[in-house]
């Protein structure tokens, strides 16, 4: 007997002390901060090798791990959508942009260019277990109803929900892609002040909610989606300044020169070699005024950067004045790699942007200006990488990651393969919350295929995925399959060639020695596990004669153009019919 009550008192005493640590673990759980970049290359962080001055980032970077081997999405929404849900970009609805996507696609399984509905987002799952949970800023993932911040886990929220906007001027659209600039404030269409920089009005909204609830005893996720360094490139004039005279000896050197800073940090390998894209031209062969203007678009580019990573040290600085810094996890990444497109470069474009912006060089990065990098700046915002946003080159979708707290590995590098989809359970597992699996409230949704990284931020793994382990990626016909240190890749024109090639990223992340001849089985074996990966997750084949930048140009015409002025092709129409009939009826008389 005695034994017996013995053992029941141990029991006993083993759930209360569980219950304790249970509560007191709820009580002491991180706060959470997701910080996501727009279009930022690969070394546009000092910390990652770039001369752009980012030293709130670096802060993190020396009080966390970067990871110098994170893959994202070649664009916006799609990155996104897998940053929210964990879930394959194809499953959860955003197998392409609506501003790309093909007519034939629009629709189909996959293809709303939004969020379904069978999926659950991170922000659902943290208010579901106690976080008061925030977001401010680029959204991008639908403005329907059941898209909007309050029905996807927000408990606060001012989102710009499109592609992007202006970044002084909240009504002005940065190209004719939408009828107006969508903003939302929990839920409902929101009374913007006229005039902002986004930068630090998003940090300013950050703020002023995590005020609102300070006390309450309940730790935060706060999602920020920047502007920078989204078109139009545009920063205050103090940012600009700090760069006059850095861009001079061109796009090439600057390359370079990232390449040699990367590696001297340990970020990339010394084996490393630099490709030369086709659409780069020869900074030599530049007229003097060209030249002008290039450097005075790189020099806002960086004063934009350096102005966002300001007002980050604006949000760091208040919570540790409030005592929260050191019990606060930041995570920061760029939705995808560097922007190469120039709208000046397409006759629509063109037409369009005369009529609202300008280019003086006096005055670029100032309200009512727009700035573009290029393809010679991108490539090298991209360095030591290879193409950049749009395509599956490692410069359009490998990106800075540093996930930063006081319990993780101080001032690491870890170099194995991570995907954007690692986020969500990475998340999860720091905030000591499950994923229901394949049921939410009742419903049917998406597991999570990603891995959780914790254990590579505890020093606990070198790995964060199987080396066996086969990962795909399709967007706009651009393709990939990474497995271990290898990486098949697929770009269609005019950008790439339309073929398969196979290289290791982890010795030649500038993808410059193709390997397929030297590893035909394993290159053969990559081909089919890509093939395998298209038809479990419904990637669907690109049109004939395909084109980005085409498609962007029809879709506006089709969603913009003919809606605006569908009035105006009744009324000449009807007179065309008019006049036509009245031609016959004079032939008949004759």
């Amino acid at each position: 007997m005695k034994k017996y009550i013995n053992f029941n008192l141990i029991v006993l005493l083993t759930i209360s002390w569980s219950s304790l640590f249970s509560v007191e673990d709820k009580k002491v759980r991180p706060n959470i901060v997701v910080l996501v970049a727009d279009d930022w290359g690969f070394s546009d962080v000092g910390s990652f090798g770039g001369e752009i001055s980012t030293p709130h980032l670096d802060e993190l970077a020396k009080k966390g791990v970067r990871f110098s081997n994170f893959h994202v999405t070649a664009s916006c929404s799609p990155t996104r959508s897998m940053l929210m849900t964990g879930v394959d970009n194809h499953l959860n609805g955003v197998g392409n942009m609506r501003e790309t996507i093909p007519r034939e696609h629009i629709g189909k399984n996959g293809y709303l260019s939004v969020l379904n509905q069978n999926v659950v987002t991170v922000a659902s799952l943290l208010k579901d277990s106690g976080y008061r949970t925030y977001v401010a800023g680029k959204w991008h993932v639908g403005h329907e109803a059941h898209n909007l911040p309050p029905n996807r886990g927000f408990d606060r929220s001012l989102i710009q929900a499109d592609s992007g906007s202006d970044n002084w001027e909240t009504a002005k659209k940065y190209l004719d892609l939408t009828e107006k600039v969508n903003w939302y404030e929990d839920g409902k269409e929101a009374v913007m002040p006229p005039e902002y920089y986004s930068s630090q009005f998003y940090i300013d909204k950050t703020i002023e909610y995590i005020q609102s609830e300070e006390g309450k005893g309940k730790p935060f996720f706060s999602y920020i989606g920047f502007q920078a360094n989204h078109l139009p490139v545009q920063a205050p004039r103090e940012f600009i300044d700090h760069n006059i005279g850095r861009y001079t000896e061109g796009w090439t050197e600057l390359r370079k020169k990232r390449r040699d800073r990367a590696v001297e940090l340990g970020i990339i390998p010394d084996t490393t070699q630099l490709n030369t894209m086709p659409t780069t031209p020869n900074w030599s062969d530049l007229k003097e005024e060209d030249k002008k203007l290039l450097i005075r678009n790189m020099e806002v580019y960086a004063g934009m950067a350096e102005a966002m990573d300001y007002h980050v040290g604006r949000l760091i600085s208040h919570l540790k004045k409030t005592g929260q810094f050191d019990n606060t996890i930041f995570i920061f990444l760029s939705d995808n790699g560097s922007e190469s497109s120039d709208p000046y470069a397409v006759l629509t474009g063109k037409i369009w942007l005369w009529f609202n912006y300008s280019r003086d060089i006096d005055r670029l990065g100032e309200k009512g200006t727009y700035g573009v990098i290029g393809p010679g700046w991108a490539t090298a915002a991209a360095s030591p990488l290879n193409m950049y946003k749009f395509y599956s080159g490692e410069g359009g979708v490998r990106v800075p990651l540093i996930i930063s707290g006081a319990k993780f590995l101080q001032n690491q590098i870890h170099h194995s393969f991570a995907f954007v989809k690692d986020i969500v359970p990475t998340i999860l597992d720091i905030a000591n919350v499950s994923h229901p699996g394949t049921s939410y409230n009742g419903k049917p949704i998406e597991p999570l295929t990603g891995k959780s990284m914790l254990p590579a931020l505890l020093g606990k793994s070198d790995k964060i995925h199987d080396p066996n382990e086969a990962i795909g990626y399709e967007l706009s016909g651009n393709q990939a399959l990474y497995k271990g240190d290898l990486k098949l890749i697929k770009n269609i024109p005019p950008i790439g060639d339309g073929e398969w090639h196979l290289y290791d990223i982890k010795t030649d992340p500038g993808e410059t020695k193709d390997l397929q001849k030297e590893m035909p089985e394993v290159f053969s074996a990559m081909v089919t596990d890509y093939e395998n990966y298209a038809k479990a997750n419904g990637v669907l084949p690109m049109p004939k004669g395909y084109e980005p930048i085409k498609q962007v140009i029809i879709n506006s015409i089709i969603n913009v153009y003919i809606p605006r002025f569908r009035m105006t092709f009744i009324i000449l129409g009807s007179l065309a019919i008019l006049f036509i009939i009245n031609k016959f009826r004079n032939k008949g008389k004759k």
